[in-house]
């Protein structure tokens, strides 16, 4: 498949904000994803001396996911994210992402009651690959609050999710 096509499949399946992205960074032992930005590096690092910090720096503004930003991506060049929520609250997929040790078990589970309702969902192995991701994808953007609802009822009635229980691989879904 060729690069162009590869970027379009992206587009269709993993939709939301496209004036925004974010990067995976690293440092130490920790890692995560920050929002990509564009900035000017000199006037940058003149803040810097004068005590400030990036969080407060003001001359910076998002960079947009564009298909450029998507192919560094796909050449593994970059860790690209979504922000799956959009700016009226719906999102076009959300996320289920397990860890600890039962993942497997409790992510499996959670495809078979999304299946049995009539919900497509599909399990992605996390990149440490001690947890996985269950996405559900929408045909059009549904309100996030509602899909939260759906999912925590169905992994509910399955006991993959409980208020009380908190021995569960279940970590958090996405939007959040």
């Amino acid at each position: 498949m060729k690069l162009e096509e590869q970027i379009q499949l992206i587009k269709s399946l993993f939709k939301g904000r496209d004036d925004v992205f974010a990067l995976r960074w690293e440092k130490g032992k920790k890692s995560g994803y920050m929002p990509a930005y564009h900035y000017d590096p000199y006037m940058y690092r003149l803040h810097k001396q004068k005590g400030g910090t990036f969080k407060d720096y003001k001359d910076k503004t998002y960079l947009k996911l564009d298909d450029h930003q998507l192919s560094k991506h796909l050449k593994g060049e970059k860790f690209t994210g979504v922000y799956p929520l959009l700016k009226d609250n719906t999102s076009w997929f959300i996320v289920a992402d397990f860890d600890k040790k039962d993942w497997q078990e409790q992510s499996i589970k959670a495809v078979g009651i999304c299946k049995e309702n009539g919900i497509p969902a599909y399990l992605e192995r996390s990149r440490s690959g001690n947890g996985g991701h269950v996405w559900i994808f929408f045909e059009q953007p549904y309100p996030a609050t509602k899909s939260r609802k759906i999912v925590l009822k169905l992994f509910e009635q399955t006991g993959i999710f409980s208020v009380f229980d908190k021995n569960t691989s279940f970590d958090r879904l996405f939007p959040n």
